[in-house]
């Protein structure tokens, strides 16, 4: 474990609920990138293999957290694009 790994997955984690709070409450997908989102996605989840298979302690859960997170905030993305067509006709 790295104090500077912990400090860097919970200055990045802080912001995530912001994100989805935004997303939630906007309810359109302006401004957003699914494609940002999904780069960050996978190296939140290229970090947990390397912890499970290489380094396992328990950062992995900061890791797990932040995918989540992340993961919510794209699937409200998908909800919004559905919104934004739907309001569009």
């Amino acid at each position: 474990m790295s104090i500077f790994e912990v400090i860097m997955l919970i200055c990045f984690g802080s912001a995530w609920p912001a994100s989805i709070y935004k997303s939630y409450i906007s309810r359109t997908s302006r401004g957003k990138s699914i494609a940002f989102l999904g780069i960050v996605f996978i190296g939140y989840v290229a970090g947990i293999f390397h912890k499970v298979f290489f380094n396992l302690d328990w950062v992995v859960l900061l890791y797990a957290l932040n995918g989540c997170m992340i993961l919510v905030d794209m699937l409200l993305y998908l909800r919004n694009c559905a919104l934004d067509r739907r309001f569009a006709l």
